[in-house]
């Protein structure tokens, strides 16, 4: 099992930048394929974006594209979700996800969650 723990998230304002880090222990990182995901308030949680395991593949979605990149460093069993451009409407608890072939949008393919970090964008 691997246990995952964010990091990063705090209150901004519109156009800034923020990263958000997940730390990963008790795993073989390296073989997860990792995702990030938030859900906003009255809403239902949302894929956000996904990097493969080994090879260099992303997904995102359609609202964050372009301004928002997922990176790995295996090194250091660390993922990130660096976010550019920040809107109100990316206002959300981010969670980052790890699955052995879950690659994907789809939250059911991730099995391990971490407890999430708010995200407050303000006007």
């Amino acid at each position: 099992q691997v246990q995952l723990v964010e990091s990063g998230g705090g209150l901004v304002q519109t156009g800034d930048t923020l990263r958000l880090s997940c730390a990963a222990t008790g795993g073989a990182f390296s073989t997860y394929d990792l995702a990030w995901f938030r859900q906003a308030p009255g809403k239902e949680r949302e894929f956000v974006a996904a990097r493969h395991r080994n090879v260099i593949s992303t997904i995102y979605a359609g609202s964050v594209k372009g301004r928002f990149t997922i990176s790995r460093d295996n090194a250091k069993n660390m993922m990130y979700l660096q976010m550019t451009s920040l809107k109100p409407e990316d206002t959300a608890i981010y969670y980052c996800a790890a699955g052995a072939g879950a690659y994907g949008r789809s939250p059911r393919g991730y099995d391990y969650w971490g407890q999430g970090t708010q995200v407050t964008v303000s006007s």
